[in-house]
């Protein structure tokens, strides 16, 4: 705790302790963030004239007035000339065992070499570009690139199909896409090439693809006078431009994420936002990142964490491992391998990711001396106990901390963080994100007490907030503005325990009412999971002609565990058992699989339209929709057999 960063901060501002440092954020949170960007050396072409204005509303809050930067300045530029430039930055592993380095100069040469390419193409600023490509070093080249002439990147995830391709890169309205020919996943190879291809013949205002040839794969199909091969065109580059002088609000990333309902949201992150917000704020000074920290989050560029993996390493001269694939082919235990075999000094993970290598067993990261491993880090969806304690005893080995984070997209940052220099529970945050006025509170806006479940929201601008929803300004203020006029409602539910550590349980319109009550269905979950006989659960809440509303729990299996009418009878006993008579469940289906979004958080509105015969809306983010077939297929026969048992 003395040694880490926090502590350095909070004598850098001067407060006593961590408790003073968040009422005076909470109060002011342009002073909070004037001394993060002084305490992190952040770089400015021109100073800001003034922090935060509000002078247009909360909803439209600006930053940094007047000042002029770009992300490229800050994690590349501000290391040249230092001993930085010549450190290893990335390390690419591939499934084959294929490995490729990079120093700090290196990549930057690739990077002005892309960007002088992407200029002569006629691509100016803020125009938009789309990365459609796998997790190979050229994702995070093109990222910079696009970003150092000023134009806008619109991250993708490389496993979408025609119909998402299509609907994002309509609304961006991109210009140009950078692409691969394909990807490798479980031992063959995925085309992405010809995906992009059908989906160009209905978006026509792409007039540039770029394409990343790879090794020992099928040639790429080529449109001529539209595609340009990768290594062609860097090739024929000779002068490398400078970095664009940007406001600091200008827009340079586009990243979507999908809601509930309706089409996906674009959120617009700034040449300041990113940086200042997680980078800086939350996983720098909360989460101790450092710079002889080497970093690895197994995550897709179509997901926060793929930026934020090239991002984070590069600002602090820190390093970063990449891997193409899967966690556990072409062994069961290869993420733990990557981690020990690259001396992984900071391991991001989301629960799934733990869930799904728990059914290995213990051994497969046991017998890992992992001797470099700092720093845990976790997001993307709520813990259960069962997998958070495993996760602490086999990889921390109850000596390393779970810097547990969760805030989203939209806020481009933390709503709830986790420290080196606070108590840890399983599945817990630390704290509050400083100088968000994070708050939980009733449906009409009033603080709720601890240990009562309660709305998410923010009283404060936050640097990292999305500008508006792009293209739809309306739908921006509708979504997060003015359900509670005034304060940001991020739709998670939450909860503050008796010792002051904080929980989500899960999305506010994912919400079950049992005897009056609001329930998050993570809570529920995890109950279904500590029991050790399944790996992941879905509960949703479903009309009820009783009691108004009914809980229906749609469980997998252990590997190897039967998945019978035994099983479905001893889950919902444990349900009723730790939660009380009111919660024992209408109905417990046991299922091959759960449809996940491509950060693998569970689709329970698709699950709870499945099991109702409703449309299922959008899954242009669903990894998995075959499983959503799957199960209307599953519970249309199960309800067959039930009225069958009825009559």
């Amino acid at each position: 705790m003395a040694r880490s960063v926090l502590a350095r901060f909070l004598g850098h501002t001067g407060m006593a302790d961590f408790a003073e440092l968040e009422r005076r954020a909470d109060a002011d949170p342009g002073w909070l963030t004037e001394q993060v960007l002084r305490f992190c050396d952040f770089r400015f072409y021109r100073p800001y004239a003034r922090i935060l204005d509000t002078s247009r509303g909360i909803e439209r809050a600006d930053w940094c007035v007047g000042g002029t930067t770009n992300i490229v300045l800050n994690c590349l530029d501000r290391h040249r000339g230092t001993a930085i430039w010549d450190k290893e930055f990335l390390v690419w592993e591939g499934e084959d065992g294929q490995v490729r380095r990079f120093t700090y100069g290196e990549f930057d040469r690739q990077v002005g070499r892309l960007a002088a390419a992407l200029l002569a193409l006629g691509i100016r600023q803020a125009d938009r570009v789309a990365l459609y490509l796998p997790n190979i070093p050229e994702a995070f080249v093109a990222l910079f690139a696009v970003i150092k002439i000023g134009a806008i990147a619109v991250p993708l995830f490389s496993g979408f199909g025609v119909e998402p391709l299509v609907s994002r890169l309509r609304d961006a309205g991109a210009q140009a896409v950078i692409t691969a020919g394909g990807t490798w996943r479980r031992g063959s190879f995925v085309p992405m090439k010809a995906v992009l291809d059908a989906a160009l013949e209905e978006v026509p205002g792409v007039s540039s693809v770029v394409v990343v040839g790879r090794q020992n794969s099928p040639q790429a199909p080529m449109t001529p006078g539209r595609d340009r091969d990768w290594d062609t065109l860097l090739a024929a580059q000779q002068a490398i431009p400078d970095t664009a002088e940007l406001p600091a609000e200008a827009p340079a990333i586009l990243l979507y994420t999908s809601g509930t309902t309706g089409k996906p949201k674009g959120c617009v992150w700034t040449q300041v936002s990113f940086l200042a917000s997680m980078a800086l704020r939350d996983v720098h000074i909360c989460g101790d990142f450092r710079q002889d920290d080497r970093l690895f989050f197994m995550s897709d560029m179509g997901w926060m964490v793929g930026p934020m993996s090239a991002l984070l390493p590069s600002y602090f001269g820190a390093s970063v491992l990449l891997a193409e694939g899967v966690p556990d082919y072409p062994r069961p235990d290869r993420f733990w391998n990557l981690a020990d075999g690259h001396a992984v000094s900071y391991l991001g993970v989301s629960p799934t990711i733990v869930r799904g290598l728990m059914r290995y067993g213990p051994e497969s990261v046991d017998r890992l001396a992992l001797s470099r491993l700092r720093i845990t880090c976790s997001g993307g969806e709520p813990w259960n106990d069962a997998a958070w304690l495993w996760f602490f005893e086999h990889v921390c080995r109850r000596r390393i901390p779970i810097v547990n984070l969760v805030g989203g997209t939209e806020v481009c940052g933390c709503n709830f963080v986790g420290t080196v220099c606070h108590p840890m529970q399983p599945g817990s945050f630390s704290a509050r994100g400083l100088g968000c006025g994070v708050d939980i509170v009733d449906e009409q806006g009033s603080p709720v007490a601890d240990g009562v479940v309660g709305e998410l929201v923010l009283r404060n601008p936050g640097i990292g907030m999305t500008k508006s929803i792009w293209g739809d300004d309306e739908r921006y203020l509708d979504t997060y503005w003015r359900t509670l006029p005034g304060v940001w409602v991020h739709g998670d539910l939450a909860v503050r325990d008796r010792h002051g550590l904080y929980y989500v349980l899960g999305r506010s319109d994912d919400t079950i009412k049992v005897s009056g009550k609001r329930t998050g269905p993570a809570e529920l979950e995890s109950v279904l999971t500590n029991t050790g006989e399944v790996i992941e659960a879905a509960v949703i809440g479903v009309p009820d002609d009783k009691s108004g509303s009914a809980i229906v729990c749609v469980c997998v299996p252990m590997k190897g565990a039967a998945g019978d009418e035994a099983l479905g009878a001893r889950l919902s006993d444990a349900l009723r058992a730790r939660m009380g008579a009111a919660y024992r469940p209408k109905h417990v289906y046991i299922v091959d699989d759960l449809p996940r979004t491509r950060n693998m958080k569970i689709m329970r509105r698709v699950v709870r339209a499945a099991y109702l015969s409703l449309p299922v809306g959008d899954l242009s983010s669903c990894v998995n929709p075959e499983s959503v077939a799957a199960l209307g297929r599953y519970f249309g026969t199960a309800a067959q057999a039930q009225k069958g048992e009825e009559q």
